[in-house]
């Protein structure tokens, strides 16, 4: 593993075609496996537009690298989609979003470049005078995005963010579910147990491990920012009149609107991405 740019995402033929047409396909990426949580909320959100998802397990997790690192791989993934068509691109990580949503809306001003941020606002909203907890890599809680997000919530509520260490790295490994799971919780939030009102998840991953925050803190609400960017995509593509049309052939399940694509060569991958693909999570 190296922290080099994809030169190609596996499991593609490349198109040179270059169309913002109502039948071209929505980009979606993320550092891995997390990004899958945002991407079952498109696919719900807009039952009949085409996705490809590109999961960067082979450079995950990106909370651990620079923002300039975040930045070459976030734009060399999105120039490729570019390449290939792409109507829209959803940046389906926070870090990335934080680190680079804004130098690929200045590379690409006509496309429509959905984010995803801590959902900090409606859990603040929801919890005035509450103590929050926001989990999220080390690099999301120190960059300005969140900073800003932190000075202006926290004055009606007591935020405490939660640098979830290792969480990532369980998740893309199968081990979401597993002891291992337990004991890193226990260690990063087990102190508050009983004591918080809400939890915002301010990683994208973190979805997938709700049940598993919950038994060690107790009962808890739970935020992430999928929803929202669903529905601002949804906003964004009816604003340029670019939302696809319900197909003359259904889609027979959500599975069928959904290429997947991993920057780790080999289909056990691309199972696995099925797999959560299709896991429950619980609405946020």
């Amino acid at each position: 593993m190296t922290d080099s740019i994809p030169n190609s995402l596996e499991g593609n033929t490349k198109s040179n075609a270059k169309s913002s047409t109502k039948d071209a396909f929505v980009g979606v990426f993320d550092s891995g496996i997390g990004g899958i949580s945002v991407l079952k909320r498109l696919v719900t959100e807009l039952p009949y537009e085409r996705f490809i998802f590109y999961g960067d397990s082979a450079h995950a997790p990106y909370g651990s690298k620079t923002p300039q690192q975040v930045q070459a791989l976030s734009g060399a993934i999105t120039d490729t989609f570019v390449d290939e068509g792409a109507k829209a691109i959803v940046i389906a990580c926070n870090t990335a979003t934080a680190a680079a949503a804004q130098m690929l809306r200045e590379r690409y001003p006509q496309l429509p470049i959905v984010g995803v941020e801590p959902a900090l606002k409606p859990a603040a909203l929801a919890h005035s005078q509450g103590r929050i907890i926001v989990m999220a890599t080390a690099r999301t809680l120190s960059l300005s995005k969140f900073l800003r997000l932190e000075a202006q919530w926290g004055a009606t509520s007591q935020i405490i963010p939660i640098a979830g260490t290792g969480i990532v790295e369980l998740i893309e490994a199968g081990k979401a579910n597993s002891p291992q799971m337990h004991d890193l919780l226990e260690k990063l939030i087990g102190q508050y147990r009983g004591t918080v009102d809400a939890v915002v998840l301010g990683c994208t991953h973190y979805p997938f491990i709700t049940s598993q925050i919950r038994a060690v803190l107790g009962n808890v609400d739970f935020y992430d920012g999928g929803t929202g960017a669903a529905q601002q995509l949804h906003r964004l593509l009816k604003t340029e009149d670019l939302l696809a049309q319900e197909p003359a052939i259904p889609f027979d399940t959500p599975l069928d609107q959904v290429e997947f694509r991993s920057s780790i060569v080999g289909s056990q991958e691309i199972e696995l991405y099925k797999e959560f693909f299709l896991t429950p999570i619980e609405a946020c």
